[in-house]
This record gives C-alpha cells, structure tokens and sequence, in this order.
C-alpha cells in the first residue's frame, strides 16, 4: 500500500483532533496540525524523498514529526495514532463529523454531559440538556439534530480537491501505463478539464483486446475494492473513498473516446447536436456518416471534422466555447511560460519558511525575473505579522538585495488584513512607501453578504490598494466562499485601477473559474500568484494558470505576465 500526502497530512489532522479532545498541551495539538498544512502544500510526494533527514529538514516538521511520517510512509501505520484511537471512543469519534462539531466542542459534551455517541447526543439533545453547554445556541442545535437525521454514508462519492485526487490518479496512471501491451493512459473527466474538485477518475487505456487491465487491477496497491470487471471496462474504488472506471479502448476510436469521457456532459451534448444537424453521428467510437467513419483516432481530428478548432479541454464547459470555435475565436491561453513574475511571496519574517534571498533564488530557478515580498501585516498574531519598524527594515534589506542583484527584482510589499469594518491593519503613510499592496480578508468570514460586501468596498476605497488577494475567502473541503456581492467588487476594482488575484494554493484557487472569466471580461487584469510560503511552493502558479485558462484568461489579461516596467506602472496606476 502507498502512502500518499493525503494520507500523512490526515493523519496529523486526526491526532490533532483526538489530542485536543483529550485537553493535552495547545502546543502539541498546533504542531499537528502546522505539519498537516505543510505536508498538504509539499509539491512532491513524501514517498519520493529520502527518509527521516529529509523529512527532519522541511520547515516545521523537526526530528519527532519526521519519525512519525518515516513510519507511516514505510508501514502504513501510525502507532501514535493507533494508541490514541484506543484512548477516544469510537463515538467520540465521530462525532467529530457532523456540522460545527470540532474537538473543542466534542470535549464540552463529553466533558459537561458525558456524551460519547450520536445516539447519546440525540438524546441530550431531545431533553434539552445541550442547550446548558457554553457555545451550543439554537442554530447549532438545529444544525445537529438535522445531521443527526441523516443516515451516516462513508466518503466514497465524495468530491476531493484537484491536488489531493491527483496524489491518487498519478500513480493510477503510471500503473495501468506499465501493464504490459498499454500503449498509453489519459484521465479524462474533471480531473483533465483542470477542475478545483474531482468526483471520480474516467481512466481511458489504449491497448489491444489482448491485454486483461481488470486482472492487472486487482494487484494495484492502493485498490480498496473493484466493483465491476470485464474485458473492456473495469471499475473500482481506491484506498481514500475515490471511485474510477477504466476503459480499455482501440487506437482507431481512442480520440473519440478521449473527448466523450473528458466532458463536460453539456459541451459533448453540444457537440453531438451538431453532428445530428449535419447528419452525423458522434460517440466515444467515432464521428460516422451512416457507415462510414470519418474521425475518431485524435480529438483534433474530431473537432476539425465537425468545423471547429480544437478546444482546450480546460474551456469544455459548453459556456460558448462551442461558438467561439466555429468562428476561430477561441483564446490564445495564459501559459506558465508566460509569467515574468510572481506578485504574492511570504518569507520566514512572518508565517513562511524561507529568507528573502531564498525565495528569490527558488523564483530564478522557475524563470522569473521579479517578486514581490508579501509577508502579512501586523493583525493576526498567529503569524507574527510585521508593523511598521519591522516593514521598514525589511524594506532596506530588499533594497540592499536589489543592489546585488543583477537581471532580478524584489518589489516590496505587504498582505494586510481588511478588517471586519473595512479598515485596513495598516497606516496609508506606511503602504504608500510599497510597491505592491495586497488586500485580503482572514477573518469573519461568515458575515452576512451586504456586511462583507461592504467591509471589501470600504478597503478599496484607500488610496494605496494594488491588489485584492483570494477574494473569495474560500478553502476547498472546510470552507466556502464569502457571502459576496462579486460584481459589485469587481465594479469598484475596475473603477479604482486595482487588480484581482488568481491565487494558486492548491485547497485555494480562489477566484474559481466563473469569476476570473467575468474580471477578464470587464477587463480587469488578473494577478496569478503562488502566495508561496516556501521555496517549493513557488510552484503553485501551476494552479493558478490552470484556473485562469478554466477562465478564458490570456497572456494579456494577466498583470504579472508583463515586464518589470510594464507593472511597475500599473501598479502606479499609470
């Protein structure tokens, strides 16, 4: 069995959570789940790397944390958190799962009603005893009894963000391509149209009839279980709750079959309309006249012979792409190649991992020519965030940096918080000495949409405001969006010359793909930033291309996509 990022990062997360139910040291709870965030944010699967000293070497994790993920990686066990799921009993445990129950709460009613399971709860609940517990109002107890209806389901089905079903399609992939006789592997679906969130893997495999890909399944490692097996399909569920269906499909049809199951389920729709109006027929096996067979090998092929360009799989959301095509005005899309530089970098002066010159080094290795140094401001105390002396003194030493520097440039910055009124966690005479200024909510999230509306407004009415960082507030899997007003953010953005940021974290990609297309259609440019806290995070523009090609941007709808000096008078407002 392999151990994937997922699986490590999930661990830590459950020992935080059981820990913190027991009432141990916050520290030691913290450290969990710190380590959790980071091995969630790794660009490279801990299984590839070389044992405890490198572990022991990633920022946050040290020699104890190191010898935990060695464990788990090499046995698939974790005997820290098997002792401390003998110490929680399983009610316990799950209670963990239902609305607005983390392990502070789950500690109140063991602890004050001796609570330990959905049925003692409901019962607590139906006597009115809940009700006595500090933090337990009548919303929540709404909420519970609701969720306490619901039968209890596993998490087969449930949709997972891209990069954690990626740590279980890659492998996929790479097994199905060594199965000898394959000739080649695609994952179609969501996961190939670049989605935020992947529901299940369509797996397409080109390989003669000869080849028996469901018998070779049954040995793959991360298999929890098959449930359907034949000579051309095969379908099955994997270790982490992710279902996928392979199908074993010949070369002549293996295009066809590629665009049908990349979808969406609109655009095909759309495509065989077409095909019906010309008097065609279009399926995973081919585009037929009657019995003649007119495409089909190549998905280009299929498209040019409908009379359409080739779409990009990232745009096939039957949004007008269709349309577009036929007229030959499909965009040109971003591509990483395109980005000069990367707007949004923290260092170890806050919440990062990594000096001024590292970061700069990491972006000169990925072809950039220019950051900006965003360490946040001053506000959340959890980051250590910077005032106004120690801005300063970064400031002088990324002046000094730039003095040395040849070919490269470190813009200055700050990510400050917007506070719950609309201000900003920082003097306008202290951001008017910056390059770049970013905007960010991190906190009330859960304010009512004209209160948050509002609160973004005010923000942007300061006089020194570049940026507007993740806008929709959201974390994929534990968080939504904000409750937003977005056109009329968008509209005072474009009014005051600002900027709205793409940002690539990969349980972020926040703006998701229906905003970044609505900003490039009222012309407002986006900045696609890494939002990097490490040197390898500087990879996560990977993400935030992917999303902004999901939103018909181009290499002239993004900010950082230009010269140093083409941005420094943007960003001036020139």
């Amino acid at each position: 069995m392999s151990i994937h990022n997922a699986d490590v990062a999930e661990a830590f997360e459950e020992i935080g959570d059981l820990l913190s139910i027991q009432g141990v040291n916050v520290f030691r709870v913290r450290a969990y789940r710190r380590a959790a965030q980071i091995v969630r944010s790794l660009p490279g699967e801990l299984a590839e790397m070389g044992g405890p000293e490198e572990y022991d070497a990633l920022p946050g994790i040290g020699k104890d944390l190191a010898g935990k993920i060695a464990e788990l990686v090499r046995t698939g066990h974790l005997a820290a958190l098997e002792k401390l799921r003998r110490q929680v009993p399983p009610g316990v445990r799950e209670l963990l799962s239902l609305p607005g129950m983390g392990p502070v709460r789950v500690r109140a009613l063991m602890t004050k009603l001796h609570v330990k399971s959905r049925d003692e709860l409901r019962g607590a609940l139906s006597a009115g005893r809940v009700a006595q517990v500090r933090g337990f109002g009548p919303v929540l107890q709404e909420s519970l009894r609701k969720a306490l209806a619901v039968k209890v389901t596993t998490n087969i089905g449930k949709r997972l963000p891209l990069s954690v079903a990626a740590q279980y399609a890659e492998p996929l992939r790479r097994f199905l391509a060594s199965v000898p006789g394959v000739m080649r592997v695609e994952i179609a679906g969501s996961y190939r149209r670049g989605r935020d969130t992947v529901g299940d893997l369509d797996v397409l495999v080109c390989a003669p009839g000869s080849v028996n890909v469901s018998s070779a399944l049954r040995h793959y490692p991360d298999l929890r279980g098959m449930t359907a097996a034949g000579s051309t399909k095969a379908s099955g569920v994997l270790r982490n709750g992710l279902q996928f269906d392979v199908r074993v499909v010949p070369q002549q049809s293996f295009g066809a079959a590629l665009q049908y199951f990349t979808g969406s389920k609109d655009h095909g729709i759309h495509l065989r309309r077409r095909a019906q109006e010309r008097g065609l027929k279009l399926s995973e096996y081919g585009l037929y006249d009657g019995q003649r067979r007119l495409a089909g090998d190549t998905e280009e092929g299929v498209y040019e012979a409908l009379g359409l360009c080739f779409i990009p799989p990232e745009l096939r959301e039957d949004r007008g792409e269709v349309e577009a095509s036929e007229k030959h005005e499909l965009p040109v899309l971003i591509e990483r190649a395109d980005l000069q530089g990367d707007l949004h970098v923290h260092t170890e002066a806050t919440d990062g991992h990594g000096s001024i010159e590292d970061m700069v080094a990491a972006a000169r290795a990925r072809k950039l020519s220019y950051i900006a140094i965003t360490d946040h401001a001053k506000y959340l105390g959890i980051v250590r965030g910077l005032d106004a002396d120690r801005l300063a003194r970064q400031c002088e030493a990324a002046d000094a940096l730039n003095e040395r520097l040849g070919g490269f440039t470190v813009l200055k910055g700050i990510e400050v918080d917007i506070l719950e009124d609309g201000g900003l966690a920082l003097p306008d005479d202290v951001l008017g000495k910056l390059d770049v200024v970013i905007l960010a909510v991190h906190s009330h999230f859960d304010l009512p949409e004209a209160r948050q509306t509002t609160r973004v407004l005010r923000a942007l009415e300061r006089p020194k405001v570049s940026i507007v960082a993740h806008p929709g507030g959201r974390v994929l899997g534990e968080r939504a969006a904000l409750a937003l007003d977005f056109d009329r953010v968008l509209e005072a953005v474009h009014e005051r010359g600002c900027f709205l940021e793409a940002n690539g974290q990969p349980l972020r990609l926040d703006l998701d793909d229906v905003h970044i297309k609505a900003a490039r259609d009222r012309g407002v440019l986006l900045s696609l930033a890494s939002d990097a806290h490490s040197a390898d995070q500087l990879l996560n523009l990977e993400g935030a291309v992917r999303q902004a090609r999901r939103g018909w941007a181009r290499k002239e709808d993004v900010l950082n996509a230009r010269s140093l000096t083409q941005v420094r008078k943007l960003l001036r407002g020139q």
